[in-house]
């Protein structure tokens, strides 16, 4: 517990703050950064993936979702300054899904 002092009243603050919890704007971030996530994972790839631009962000949503959670066993999730790695993580997988996903959907489409 962390001491608070107002003036000549001291208390204690009840309030405790996790590492691992999960907040609404953590989850928000964590939707932002998946778009920009799935962008980057689309352009690491060469040539043209036929996949629409909502396909590109669900796959990056879920690329960062599971590059943090890869960073976090790993034990890379928590560094100074800018987590590098994790956004490495995110970004692999980000492409490795696109991939994925393009192959899956670019068999399903019509060829002209």
């Amino acid at each position: 517990m962390i001491p608070v002092e107002w003036g000549y009243l001291q208390a204690e603050s009840h309030f405790r703050v996790e590492e691992n919890d999960m907040t609404v704007t953590g989850i928000f971030t964590a939707l932002i950064i998946g778009l920009i996530i799935g962008v980057l994972g689309r352009l690491v790839l060469p040539g043209k993936q036929s996949i629409p631009i909502w396909l590109t962000i669900v796959v990056g949503i879920v690329a960062a979702f599971l590059g943090t959670a890869l960073a976090r066993g790993v034990g890379v999730a928590s560094t100074p300054g800018v987590d590098w790695i994790e956004i490495l993580f995110q970004v692999g997988l980000a492409a490795v899904g696109v991939a994925l996903v393009s192959g899956a959907y670019g068999r399903r489409g019509v060829h002209r």
